[in-house]
């Protein structure tokens, strides 16, 4: 009996962890993310499958990305800015960016 619960709470805990990861698209549209750019394709933005490769095995690569997304950026991705975005707080930005990251 133990081991059932054990394995029910590790099987729930689990897909609780993942829950997380759903939310990302609806907050990176809620927040205007989508309006520059794409999972798969570049916009006006590099896409995010894009950026998660320039980042790839980058150990500080989710803080960097997290920044950016506050505070903005130009020059890494070409002559286009990308503005500061003070509507998404900390929290918001270390989830999209470890939401890219992944994509």
């Amino acid at each position: 009996m133990k081991l059932a619960l054990l394995t029910l709470l590790a099987a729930a805990t689990t897909s609780l962890t993942a829950l997380p990861a759903l939310a990302d698209p609806a907050l990176a549209t809620s927040k205007n993310c989508m309006a520059c750019h794409a999972v798969e394709k570049k916009l006006v933005g590099p896409s995010y499958k894009d950026v998660a490769k320039k980042y790839a095995g980058q150990k500080d690569a989710a803080d960097k990305l997290a920044a950016k997304i506050m505070k903005g950026g130009s020059g890494v991705w070409g002559a286009i800015p990308m503005p500061a975005n003070p509507q998404v707080s900390e929290v918001e930005a270390k989830k999209l960016a470890a939401w890219v990251l992944g994509s």
